[in-house]
């Protein structure tokens, strides 16, 4: 029989440095700003950990797919949110075409996961698509669920 063990160690100057409020999409597209320069041509699904008030504890990246596709269960994000402490977390990933308006398949994992948090007591604050200013038909450069009543 196999045992595994999973720990996740904080690193006291790391959570000094991490004051930022995380309440807008605004806020969660700066936060993962580096994500477009790193995986420009391939979507990638991000789960940030957040403390009760919005401070976001780390963050990690669930799924590296291709340029029009991504996996991300409840499984997945909420293994990690549980492992980190979390009490609330932010969903995020890019579209590398640079148009941020959701597919059928993010209407769903967003549904999947609004019901996995009721369930599991860790909230889901937003889910932000990440695209591109000039790409995007609003202009904005993301899409949140959360601004548009979805969560």
């Amino acid at each position: 029989m196999r045992v595994y063990e999973a720990r996740i160690e904080f690193t006291p100057t790391l959570w000094e440095v991490e004051t930022t409020k995380l309440e807008t999409p605004e806020k969660v597209q700066a936060y993962l700003g580096d994500v477009m320069e790193t995986y420009p041509h391939q979507e990638t699904f991000w789960v940030i950990f957040l403390t009760t008030r919005h401070h976001p504890i780390g963050r990690h990246l669930v799924s590296l797919g291709t340029a029009t596709s991504t996996l991300a269960s409840p499984s997945e994000i909420f293994r990690a949110a549980i492992l980190s402490g979390a009490t609330r977390i932010v969903v995020a990933h890019n579209h590398p075409s640079g148009d941020p308006t959701p597919s059928t398949a993010d209407l769903t994992v967003t549904r999947q996961l609004r019901d996995a948090s009721r369930i599991i007591g860790i909230e889901l604050l937003d889910h932000v698509i990440l695209g591109r200013r000039e790409l995007d038909p609003t202009g904005r450069g993301f899409y949140s669920f959360r601004s548009n009543g979805i969560i």
